[in-house]
């Protein structure tokens, strides 16, 4: 039986040499981004808790953003992805077009949203539970942030467009380089413009949306240049702007799978942003010490997130070469890979997760209601990591559909309604709260199962 399960769940040194070669510079890339996003949050964490508050509902509102242009490209990837393994440039061309197209649609109606509603947005996660003022000081210095970070979205749409298709080719280093080049330029000159180090001037939060905005043109840059000055590496490009157009076929195809996944990722960024919202009636307080605490938590789920997304590149390709033995194989040794690896880091995030938030200038409330946040994240994470993973391999298999009510369906239906009801209507300490919304994981997890089991998703698309 042990050797089974070892042939079955356990790969030998040049499949774990393979899929770490993906993954290390993809985990590396987050690592970095993460960790600026980090010391980010620590320097406006030193201008006071309503700088932090205010700065950290605007990122909420982003992340948003952020999930919706990952959900436009990734529409396409299932398909770069394919082709890409069978070996259709042109193809792999379209799905290019149709990622640029929608990424800046996208984001012009975010951009509009945000124009005409960011106040709005922002006082929904403002409440004055002491009566003191704090939240119009806050939603002040979230409309400055905001006014900034609209000026970085259309860099940041520009260059999800182009990182995807690289990756999809299994160039991760190119991705990875440019963003440490970016990433680090953003922690410098946080340094510089909050705290108006020698020439520059103290601009406090406006200062830290200056950086990030700076180090998004400075990222996509990078990309377009390497992408366009290496045509044979990156061959998709041929006719990429020699006309506008894509095939019907081509676009009837991406639209109906791509869809769900793209309402999918939208929904589902916003459910978890309402979530958030929910734990909020409890106090700016509440705000702040998630805040810190999703801040510490995206540092070690790095992990489990990117080894995940290697997934859906590693069986994109076998299914898209029609090996759908070899697919199944992949999948099983990867998912028993990131679980692994993620309940190590998980030990590691419950052991000194409960030290950084003593790092940040803000209150003892705060920074306990941080460290229990972090505390039950690193409990649940192992159950994420196989969900999420379960998550990658059916949309590889073009399951949209599927993972949309996998997703954002169960975000809506089960998570949401448990913190709205949990939040408002009973007594228990926003920590239990947090932990019963958060334990909502084990039901995706036995869904995830089953469906990964069933093999409905190995299927060659093209």
């Amino acid at each position: 039986m042990l050797t089974r399960f070892k042939e079955k769940y356990i790969g030998d040194a040049a499949f774990y040499k393979r899929y770490l070669y993906l993954a290390l510079p993809m985990i590396l890339q987050n690592a970095i981004t993460n960790l600026v996003s980090f010391l980010d949050n620590i320097m406006v964490g030193q201008l006071g808790t309503e700088q932090m508050s205010g700065v950290a509902i605007v990122n909420q509102l982003i992340f948003v953003y952020n999930l919706a242009i990952f959900g436009a490209a990734s529409a396409a990837s299932i398909f770069g992805a394919q082709y890409y393994g069978k070996g259709n440039h042109k193809g792999h061309m379209y799905s290019f077009r149709f990622k640029l197209y929608a990424t800046l649609l996208v984001t012009g109606l975010t951009i509009l949203l945000f124009a005409t509603k960011g106040a709005d947005l922002i006082s929904l996660y403002l409440t004055d539970t002491a009566g003191s003022g704090a939240t119009e000081v806050a939603l002040q210095y979230g409309l400055e942030y905001l006014g900034i970070m609209m000026v970085g979205l259309v860099p940041f749409a520009v260059n999800q467009s182009y990182a995807t298709n690289i990756k999809e080719t299994g160039q991760t280093l190119v991705p990875m380089i440019a963003s440490f080049v970016a990433v680090g330029s953003n922690a410098v000159l946080d340094y510089l413009f909050i705290f108006g180090i020698g020439p520059f001037p103290k601009l406090g939060v406006i200062g830290a949306a200056l950086a990030t905005v700076i180090a998004r043109y400075i990222e996509a840059f990078i990309i377009i240049i390497w992408a366009h000055s290496h045509k044979e590496k990156n061959r998709y490009l041929e006719g990429a702007y020699t006309g506008f157009g894509m095939p019907k076929g081509e676009l009837k195809a991406i639209i109906i799978k791509g869809f769900p996944l793209m309402i999918n990722e939208v929904l589902w960024a916003a459910g978890m942003t309402t979530v958030t919202q929910c734990y909020s009636i409890r106090g700016l307080e509440v705000v702040a010490g998630l805040n810190i605490a999703t801040t510490i938590t995206n540092l070690f789920n790095i992990i489990y997130i990117q080894l995940g997304a290697c997934i859906s590149i590693v069986v994109g390709q076998y299914l898209g070469a029609g090996e759908l033995k070899k697919a199944k194989d992949a999948d099983n040794k990867m998912i028993v890979f990131s679980v692994f690896c993620c309940a190590l880091v998980a030990g590691m995030m419950l052991v000194i997760g409960g030290f950084f938030p003593k790092i940040y200038n803000t209150s003892e409330q705060i920074k306990e209601l941080a460290t229990s946040f972090i505390a039950v994240s690193a409990i649940i994470m192992p159950f994420c990591s196989f969900s999420h993973a379960s998550y990658f391999t059916l949309r590889s298999g073009g399951k949209t559909l599927v993972t949309f009510l996998f997703d954002s369906v169960f975000t809506w239906v089960v998570v949401v309604p448990t913190a709205f009801v949990l939040a408002h209507y009973t007594g228990l300490g926003i920590v239990s709260v947090y932990f019963f919304v958060q334990a909502t994981e084990l039901i995706k997890v036995a869904i995830g199962y089953f469906m990964v089991r069933s093999n409905v998703w190995l299927v060659q698309m093209v």
